[in-house]
């Protein structure tokens, strides 16, 4: 488990040793990084998680895909259309944002290359986290570690039954069931299977459903008036 920390606009932060120091968190809810956000809080909100981290804070334009983007310089001309971003460039913080989909930061210690994906729904099915490792591993990274973000649990995620079905077919793991006994998805434990099948096994998580834990947001539970928090990684000299 990733130990809590409360201090700043950061929180859950982990950090890993090797050709670079690689460091995780999440962001806090007071930031409002969302699309539905207003330009100015937005910026304002990049600018806390730029002096907080000390490196140069990249968004996704989120697409529910399983595009991968590789960031090659540290670009100030917006967020990228993609649902995943690698690089290997120190000083450049990759942001997946969720407000109940599944952020999942990635980590190769020996070369310094990082992933931030995007995983909802469509996401998982589409296989946005193995297309993430394969693109790490083509640029010459491997992958071995893993942080898995709050998200909603597989006991609160309600979907209709065909909708389970064409998702579980792909991703078996994800099946599930809410507390109430209705068809569910369990978007966490498909991206651990798809993390296993795809050999990384040191997985780190944040054990915290988005939906039961107010402190997180929610889509789920908050509708359109959710706002997004994002799981940060990036990497600098030691």
């Amino acid at each position: 488990m990733i130990a809590p920390d409360a201090a700043g606009v950061l929180r859950h932060r982990d950090r890993i040793e090797g050709g670079l120091v690689i460091e995780v968190a999440f962001t806090d809810v007071s930031l409002s990084l969302g699309d539905a956000a207003a330009a100015d809080e937005r910026a304002d909100a990049l600018g806390r998680v730029r002096q907080a981290t000390g490196a140069v804070p990249v968004l996704m334009h989120q697409v529910h895909g399983a595009h991968v983007e590789r960031i090659d310089d540290r670009r100030t001309s917006g967020p990228v259309a993609a649902d995943a971003m690698v690089t290997d460039q120190s000083g450049v913080a990759l942001l997946a944002r969720a407000a109940d989909c599944v952020p999942v930061l990635l980590a190769d210690p020996t070369t310094g290359w990082i992933a931030a994906v995007h995983s909802g729904r469509p996401g998982l099915a589409a296989g946005v986290v193995p297309a993430a490792v394969a693109a790490v591993r083509e640029h010459g990274g491997d992958p071995t570690v893993a942080w898995i973000g709050p998200h909603v649990c597989g006991a609160c995620y309600e979907v209709p039954a065909d909708l389970q079905d064409e998702v579980a077919a792909g991703v078996p793991e994800a099946r599930s069931t809410t507390s109430w006994g209705t068809p569910a998805l369990d978007l966490g434990a498909g991206v651990r299977a798809q993390l296993a099948s795809a050999g990384v096994t040191d997985v780190r998580e944040v054990g915290a459903c988005t939906r039961e834990d107010e402190s997180w947001p929610s889509y789920r539970r908050d509708g359109a008036a959710a706002t997004r928090f994002a799981g940060v990684i990036w990497s600098h000299r030691g």
